[in-house]
């Protein structure tokens, strides 16, 4: 069995007995040696370096920060050449972008970036022609790109994100963790989100948390007030604190307004003759 199948099905029952932390340690400190020095770590609130420099998929060598300039994003770290797992997390990804009405470069940004220093800036750019094509949204090419790096910087980046990977030399692959992270206009970790899976509500809610206001509707704002993360469930939980003092601003509004229709009534009626 490959390291990520087993990757795999080990995550899924972490996740189906309800034992995730946000520390990156489901097993309560007993972690299994194929997951040991995986983990992912929650880094919310903190800066990732501007000054990681990483080479396009045209060649060029950026600067990480200069993809961070008014708009939030979305970091997934990974290889190209991975087996399975990898291909699960960018399938995610594109699953819960198609139910935004977002697109990468308009309202927010996507980086791919390889772990694998054996990775090249031409294969980043087949597996970027790969996935334009499933995403299927006309301009996500200026947003979405995919990105390669040297060990040392990639190594950096992992590490200001909480990410663990490492080689696997017995099954010639890497180990590694799956989720992507969310950063704000400023390169400061946002969110985390775990697992394979991101349902559209949970990218919509993580990039309009992110994006500091300048992405969402009103109801999006209001739906963040009303549902806010959960470090320990990994997933926008409802608040029902905040719910019932909406309900009560909601009622107090619609009393009011019944007084001042009433109000208005009363003064629009005709004064009755005095017998």
């Amino acid at each position: 069995m490959s390291t990520c199948l087993r990757l795999l099905l080990l995550s899924g029952i972490v996740l189906a007995s309800g034992a995730g932390t946000a520390s990156g340690e489901p097993f309560g400190g007993d972690t299994p040696p194929v997951l040991e020095g995986i983990e992912i770590t929650d880094r919310s609130g903190e800066q990732v370096p501007p000054d990681i420099l990483l080479v396009d998929e045209e060649g060029n060598t950026v600067r990480l920060g200069d993809y961070f300039q008014g708009r939030p994003g979305v970091v997934q770290l990974m290889y190209f050449s991975c087996p399975m797992l990898c291909t699960l997390v960018l399938n995610g990804y594109v699953d819960a972008a198609r139910e935004l009405d977002w697109v990468p470069g308009e309202e927010y940004e996507v980086l791919s970036v390889s772990f694998d220093p054996r990775d090249t800036w031409e294969l980043a750019a087949a597996k970027k022609k790969t996935y334009l094509e499933e995403l299927d949204k006309p301009g996500a090419g200026e947003g979405w790109h995919f990105l390669t790096g040297s060990e040392t910087e990639v190594a950096r980046l992992a590490e200001a994100l909480g990410f663990g990977y490492r080689w696997d030399e017995s099954q010639k692959q890497y180990a590694h963790a799956a989720g992507m992270f969310v950063l704000t206009p400023r390169g400061m970790v946002s969110r985390t989100l775990y697992g394979i899976e991101y349902p559209g509500r949970e990218l919509r809610l993580s990039l309009t948390e992110a994006s500091e206001g300048r992405l969402g509707s009103p109801l999006d704002k209001l739906v963040l007030y009303c549902f806010q993360y959960s470090a320990e469930k990994h997933k926008y939980a409802l608040v029902a604190t905040n719910v019932m003092k909406l309900g009560a601003f909601a009622t107090v509004l619609l009393l009011g307004g019944f007084i001042a229709l009433q109000w208005i009534r009363e003064r629009a009626r005709p004064p009755q003759p005095v017998v």
